[in-house]
């Protein structure tokens, strides 16, 4: 935002974009929401966290204008969307509380038209944008990134408790679908005390139906001395939530099919085979039930799956612009 004293805010970056893509829902990631279908996914530059990890830093973490060479309003975004098959318009790549105002004025083109609206963001917010916001996504995946106030100190100069105040009002206050992601860094996140906490809290304030998503670290910006996560360090985060009761436990930034295929609850077959960011395996009917018992799986299903598969499509929406 930008202004003097005395003057009315404005959002220098409203209608300006660092691109447009199309991707996999599953990419989000969210695995219980239209799967296997194409989204439309945008971001602008900045971010209200500095995490030291940060694996998109090139866009969270610039100021720069040039970043944003993309321009398109509200109204021709959702049109864009429509026109190329997406079932629904992602505010991604960086928070979208950053761009807020245009985030919501998108999402409400987006309903004009029949598209759903979806964030991905780390959650860190004030009551009354949090409010103003969630009245407008239907889904969002946030990350919860660590389980304690000092990681969130010490490695993204944020606080964990506002994080936990988001996620349980989306989830008990809107309508809007939930699924959480942690990120796990070795040393720093992922000991299984700390996991067992995140888990057993998960479990208690939200839902055994909530999905989580551990996915894999990889060294980058402030942290490139770090060592990868080990598959290893996955699989045994998904069994801790898993003992606990959650029932939609996945694995992430890994090729994992078991990790990141849904089970049916009740008879425990496969419900969604899942291979990287594609289905290979479809049991559910169009409502979500179990083919073969009937139980249904928690999530938004609307008739068969899609099969957008894994690709990755770049969308052009306008003339560049200068910076």
């Amino acid at each position: 935002m930008r202004g003097r004293a005395g003057d009315t805010m404005v959002l220098s970056t409203y209608g300006r974009s660092s691109g447009f893509c199309v991707d996999p829902i599953e990419k989000k990631p969210l695995n219980h929401f239209l799967p296997g279908t194409p989204i439309l996914s945008f971001g602008t530059a900045g971010c209200n966290l500095t995490c030291k990890f940060c694996q998109n830093h090139d866009i969270s973490k610039s100021r720069e204008m040039d970043t944003l060479m993309d321009q398109a309003p509200p109204e021709r975004i959702a049109e864009a969307a429509k026109a190329g098959g997406c079932r629904s318009v992602a505010f991604t790549y960086n928070d979208p509380v950053i761009f807020m105002e245009y985030a919501v004025e998108t999402a409400k083109a987006c309903h004009a038209v029949g598209l759903k609206s979806v964030a991905v963001t780390a959650g860190y917010m004030k009551p009354d944008a949090r409010r103003d916001f969630y009245a407008h996504m239907d889904a969002a995946n946030i990350d919860l990134k660590g389980f304690t106030e000092d990681f969130y100190a010490r490695l993204c100069t944020s606080q964990l408790a506002p994080v936990l105040d988001t996620i349980r009002y989306a989830y008990h206050e809107t309508p809007c679908w939930i699924e959480l992601t942690t990120l796990l860094i070795p040393g720093e996140n992922d000991n299984p005390e700390e996991l067992k906490r995140l888990a057993d809290w998960v479990a208690a304030e939200l839902d055994e139906t909530v999905p989580i998503h551990f996915t894999a670290f990889h060294p980058d910006y402030r942290m490139s001395d770090k060592m990868r996560t080990p598959a290893e360090t996955l699989h045994e985060a998904r069994e801790i939530a898993r003992s606990v009761g959650l029932r939609y436990v996945y694995t992430g930034n890994i090729h994992d099919r078991a990790g990141g295929s849904t089970l049916c609850h009740g008879c425990g077959k496969v419900a969604v085979g899942r291979d990287w960011y594609e289905i290979a395996q479809w049991n559910l009917d169009s409502v979500g039930a179990c083919k073969s018992c009937g139980t249904r799986c928690a999530g938004v299903f609307d008739g068969p799956p899609g099969n957008w598969g894994r690709k990755r499509q770049p969308v052009k929406l306008a003339v560049r612009l200068n910076p």
